[in-house]
C-alpha cells in the first residue's frame, strides 16, 4: 500500500490510501481511523485488514492533481541520518571506510513535503543535495537484532538529506547543517514494507535541473537499513513515525571540483525504484 498525508485547498491534512484513480481518504470511510499518520502506523494491526478492503473495493475520493501531498509524517519524533553509508561517496569524500555506523540527527521541523520548496538559506550558498532511500519505524522498540529489524519498519519512501555545508562541519557535530526548515522533504508517500521484496536492491538516482548527478544502488550500502536498526536501537527507543535515512551514493555536490552548489530556481529530483519521486524546487528562505 502507498500511504500519503495530504491537504485539499489548504484544508487541515488528511491520511490517505493510494489506488489508481486518486486517494482515498480514510477519514470519509473509517469513522475511526486515526487523525494522523503516526497514529495509523502505531494501530496498524487494527487497521491493516480495513485499508485492504478499501484498496481492493474503493475508488477515489479525490485526484492526484487536485491536492498537495505533504510530508507522509509531517512531525516526525526523530530524523536520523547515517553518514558515508556508500562506497562510493566514501571514496568522493577522501576517507575511509568507517569502523562503526556514524550517526546525525535532522530536527523534525527540517521535514518537508515531496513537492514543497527547498530553502536557501540567508547565511549560505553551501546548499547541497543528497539522495536517500528513508525507511519509516512501524513499532516501539528497542534492542532489535538485524535478523529481525524488518519486523519494525512500517515503509520505505524518497528523500532528500538536504545538506548546509559550510555549517555541517563548522564542529565535529553535523546536527546544525543538516536540520535547517525544509531540509529533509520525503514521500511521496510510505510504500508499507510488504510491498517491498527487498529494500537492498533499489536504483536510487538524483537529477539537477534534469541533469542526472547520483545513480546507484542500494545495494551499495555498507550498513544496510536492518543494521542500522540494529545499532540505533541498542541506544534509544525507537518510535512510530521516526524517519530514519539510510546514507546517500556518490555524486554530491560539495564533491565536484570546484563545487557545485544548489542556487535559487535549481529543481532537485530524487528516485527510488518500487518507490517514486520527489521533486523540490530551490527558493530563498523567507524574510
Amino acid at each position: 500500500m502507498k500511504l500519503v498525508t495530504f491537504s485539499v485547498s489548504g484544508r487541515a491534512p488528511s491520511t490517505g490510501l493510494v489506488v489508481k484513480s486518486g486517494i482515498v481518504s480514510l477519514a470519509k470511510h473509517i469513522a475511526d481511523a486515526p487523525p494522523d499518520m503516526i497514529g495509523l502506523i502505531s494501530a496498524w494491526p487494527d487497521f491493516r485488514s480495513r485499508l485492504q478492503q478499501l484498496e481492493a473495493n474503493t475508488r477515489a475520493d479525490v485526484s492526484l492533481d487536485a491536492v498537495t501531498l505533504l510530508a507522509p509524517v509531517p512531525r516526525p519524533g526523530k530524523i536520523l541520518g547515517i553518514g558515508l553509508n556508500y562506497a562510493d561517496h566514501l571514496a568522493e569524500s577522501g576517507m575511509e571506510k568507517p569502523a562503526d555506523q556514524l550517526w546525525f540527527a535532522k530536527m523534525p521541523t527540517s521535514a518537508a513535503g515531496p513537492f514543497a520548496s527547498i530553502d536557501l538559506p540567508r547565511v549560505s550558498e553551501q546548499l547541497d543535495y543528497e539522495a536517500e532511500l528513508a525507511f519509516v519505524i512501524g513499532q516501539r522498540c528497542r534492542h532489535v537484532s538485524r535478523d529481525r529489524a524488518h519486523e519494525v519498519i512500517f515503509g520505505y519512501s524518497a528523500a532528500n538529506d538536504v545538506s548546509v555545508r559550510d555549517w555541517q562541519v563548522r564542529t565535529s557535530q553535523f546536527m546544525l547543517g543538516k536540520s535547517f526548515d525544509t531540509h529533509a522533504p520525503f514521500g511521496p508517500w510510505i510504500v508499507t514494507s510488504d510491498e517491498i521484496a527487498d529494500p537492498h536492491a533499489l536504483g536510487i538516482r538524483t537529477f539537477v535541473n534534469g541533469e542526472k548527478r547520483q545513480d546507484s544502488n542500494t545495494r551499495e550500502l555498507i550498513f544496510n537499513c536492518f543494521e542500522q536498526v540494529e545499532h540505533l536501537s541498542k541506544v534509544m527507543t525507537l518510535e512510530p513515525g521516526d524517519v530514519i535515512l539510510s546514507g546517500t551514493p556518490g555524486g554530491v555536490g560539495v564533491a565536484c571540483k570546484p563545487p557545485r552548489w544548489l542556487r535559487s530556481g535549481d529543481r532537485v529530483r530524487v528516485e527510488i525504484d518500487e518507490i517514486g519521486a520527489i521533486e523540490n524546487v530551490v527558493r530563498p528562505e523567507a524574510g
